[in-house]
């Protein structure tokens, strides 16, 4: 293992301080750990998220104007715990209420789930929105039900510029929860990663072979093939999300006008000829951005062959896996509020444009 760190258990807290030091516009709380927002404004809805560290830029470097205001970063891989959000909610919600987006893992959706009760228990209205756009797998050692990838960013950003434009807390969980149900991702390894604690590659892949349907935290897909050409791999990608069909499942939401949890039968309809959508091309942390452009490359013209227009794209590192080489896809299904507030200013240590 060759990683630039000092002591394997304080990764996460000094990488934290050189965030603070390089971004004077964010703050860093280490007891418990959360970043949050130097100047957050009081008099919106508070946008929360957060989940295990080595998926960076994912959540801390959303946090700004325009996305998020507070992120909880566990321990590598690991969930972080419901004082952390709890106190971060604390710390930057107002009268308008706080909305925790959650990605469908089950240390994440467990210790959410604490957190919005602790919350709710301190009188500041709650809801909860899950994300769920994992083509590969329904079910998983991780999950019940698909998992969250790329979608996440994409909820962040858009649903992040509409609590800055005044939305109220029911009016932002209504549009994370379309954005939601709109997006579908799939991703693929090329090698694994190291967790620093392990201090080995989470699984093995030979030279010659690649891992399909991955999950962020470095689990195993749900396919080893061997190795293909950009064109090959990004057209089974491709063709994994459009060709996948409406997908069914019950999900818990906390409901802050009654004050409980609500549990929903959710659908969500396949993409078809028509239907505009936002493009995410995500390296998982060790593959080069020239790489990625020849995915896009072959994700487009897929696209174009089934009658679906990239009409925004969004080619880089944000939802990683520490140094795995591979990357993943996310089609967004958009519409003219979902584009809206995509196109809105935007301005993080990660993500930024128009301010």
């Amino acid at each position: 293992m060759k990683k630039l760190m000092n002591a394997a258990d304080n990764v996460v807290k000094e990488q934290l301080d050189g965030m603070a030091k390089a971004h004077p516009e964010i703050k860093i709380n280490l007891d418990p750990m959360y970043i949050y927002r130097a100047e957050a404004p009081n008099k919106k809805v508070a946008l929360i998220s957060g989940g295990g560290s080595g998926h960076e830029p994912m959540h801390g470097g959303f946090v700004g104007m325009g996305m998020l205001d507070g992120a909880c970063p566990g321990q590598i891989f690991t969930s972080p715990t419901p004082d952390q959000m709890y106190e971060c909610a604390k710390r930057v919600t107002s009268d308008k209420g706080v909305l925790f987006l959650m990605k469908n893992y089950t240390g994440d959706v467990m210790n959410f789930e604490t957190a919005v009760e602790m919350v709710h228990g301190d009188g500041i209205k709650v809801q909860t929105i899950l994300i769920d756009d994992d083509v590969a797998v329904k079910d998983s050692l991780y999950t019940a039900g698909r998992r969250g990838m790329g979608t996440t960013v994409l909820v962040e950003k858009i649903v992040g510029a509409a609590a800055e434009a005044g939305f109220s807390l029911k009016q932002c969980a209504d549009l994370a929860r379309k954005t939601s149900r709109n997006g579908r991702s799939i991703g693929v390894a090329l090698t694994s990663c190291t967790v620093p604690a392990a201090g080995r590659p989470t699984f093995e892949l030979a030279d010659d072979e690649i891992e399909m349907g991955i999950g962020i935290h470095g689990e195993p897909g749900t396919k080893r093939i061997k190795i293909k050409t950009v064109n090959e791999i990004a057209e089974y990608m491709a063709r994994s999300i459009i060709e996948d069909g409406a997908y069914t499942r019950t999900v818990r939401e906390w409901d802050a006008q009654k004050g409980e949890w609500e549990e929903k039968s959710l659908t969500d309809e396949p993409l078809k000829s028509g239907d505009d959508v936002i493009a995410l091309v995500n390296s998982m942390g060790g593959t080069p951005i020239s790489e990625l452009y020849a995915v896009y490359s072959k994700l487009a013209d897929v696209c174009e062959s089934k009658g679906i227009k990239i009409v925004r794209n969004l080619i880089g590192s944000y939802i990683t896996s520490l140094e795995m080489q591979g990357c993943a896809i996310t089609l967004l299904k958009t519409d003219k509020e979902i584009l809206k507030f995509w196109d809105a200013p935007v301005k993080t240590t990660s993500l930024r444009w128009g301010a």
